[in-house]
C-alpha cells in the first residue's frame, strides 16, 4: 500500500497566479507559509517557518484565483509530486503540492469565507453567484467567526 497526502493551513505569501496551459485547461500556482513553534534546548521558544508551493488545476484554479489574496488563510489538500526540467544545460527540480481540495479561511481583511472548492465540484459554498435564482438567499452582512457556536 502506498500513500502520497499532504494537508496544510497556511497563509498565502503572494496573489495567486492563473495561467492556461495549451489544451485551454487553467492552471494557478501560489505559496502557503505555515509555522511550527517549539521550545529549544536553553526553553526559548522558537519559531520557524516552511513555505510550500501549490498547484491547482481546472474549477478550482479559477476559483482560488479569485477568492484568495496575499495573506489569506486556506486549507490545501493534496499529493506532492516533482517535477524536472534542464535548463542552461543544468537539471533543475521543483516539489510542489498538487491541490484536490482548497478551503479558504479568512480574508487578510479580518473578514471570513466559507467558500471551498474540491476536486469534481464546481459549486461555492456562501457565494451567491453559484446558487440558482430564487433558490437560497444569502445575508449581505458580514459574519463573524466568533459568534458561530462550533
Amino acid at each position: 500500500m502506498y500513500l502520497n497526502k499532504v494537508i496544510l493551513i497556511g497563509n498565502l505569501t503572494r496573489d495567486p497566479e492563473l495561467k492556461a496551459i495549451p489544451s485551454g485547461t487553467k492552471v494557478c500556482t501560489f505559496s502557503i507559509a505555515t509555522n511550527r513553534t517549539y521550545k529549544d534546548k536553553d526553553g526559548k521558544k522558537q519559531e520557524i517557518v516552511e513555505y510550500h508551493n501549490i498547484v491547482v488545476f481546472a474549477r478550482i484554479a479559477e476559483l482560488v484565483a479569485q477568492y484568495l489574496k496575499k495573506g489569506s488563510q486556506a486549507y490545501v489538500e493534496g499529493r506532492l509530486q516533482t517535477r524536472s526540467w534542464e535548463q542552461n544545460g543544468e537539471k533543475k527540480y521543483r516539489t510542489e503540492i498538487v491541490a484536490e481540495t482548497v478551503q479558504f479561511g479568512s480574508r487578510p481583511t479580518g473578514g471570513s469565507s466559507s467558500a471551498s472548492a474540491t476536486k469534481g465540484n464546481d459549486k461555492t459554498a456562501g457565494s451567491p453567484a453559484s446558487a440558482p435564482s430564487g433558490s437560497i438567499e444569502y445575508p449581505t452582512e458580514e459574519i463573524n467567526p466568533d459568534d458561530i457556536p462550533f
